[in-house]
């Protein structure tokens, strides 16, 4: 099989948020014949309006997205939380590559979900609002591998995630399971 190529898309704009960290940490975590991107252009997206997705428009940040969402076996986000749910640069992401319905770029793709918080629940129920909103939005998320880091300042203190080793085990995993969901689907 060729490589699987895993699109990150992260819904904290902070260059040195923890879920940044989380992110890098899957791209260096990626098995032989997988290559994970984190896309840099999340904070140059417009709110979803459906009177600019209209034939023959472009937005150049929206274009940027929907050609690497297009080029992408498969979707890792990483999400923080924000007042209790997914935040609205991840949310408009979703948004953008599920158009058309049916038919847009995460339709039928294998995803999957990390978050991270200080508090206790990991951002768990962010985590739970990014699964609802990209399994409507048509993508394959793969339940079995959501992954929730919580108490992140006690876990990391002022190191990067990477630096902690039952982190990056738990990322590899999840990982690992989502360029395996891009194989079952290459051999279904």
């Amino acid at each position: 099989m060729s490589q699987s190529n895993v699109l990150v898309l992260v819904g904290s704009l902070r260059a040195g948020s923890v879920n940044r960290q989380l992110a890098e940490t899957a791209v260096s975590a990626a098995p032989e014949g997988a290559a994970l991107t984190i896309f840099e252009g999340l904070a140059d997206v417009p709110f979803y309006n459906e009177d600019l997705d209209v034939e023959g428009a472009s937005i150049p940040a929206v274009d940027a997205l929907r050609a690497a969402a297009g080029n992408a076996d498969a979707f890792l986000l990483v999400t923080p939380e924000y007042n209790g749910t997914i935040p609205a640069v991840l949310k408009n992401a979703i948004d953008w590559i599920s158009r058309p319905y049916g038919a847009g770029a995460v339709s039928g793709k294998p995803v999957a979900v990390i978050s991270a918080s200080p508090s206790g629940n990991g951002a768990k129920w962010a985590n739970d609002d990014t699964v609802k909103a990209v399994g409507i939005a048509g993508g394959n998320v793969l339940s079995d591998s959501a992954l929730a880091v919580a108490s992140t300042f006690d876990k990391f203190g002022t190191s990067h995630a990477r630096e902690n080793a039952e982190v990056v085990a738990q990322v590899s995993k999840v990982v690992a399971d989502l360029v395996d969901a891009t194989k079952t689907l290459v051999n279904a």
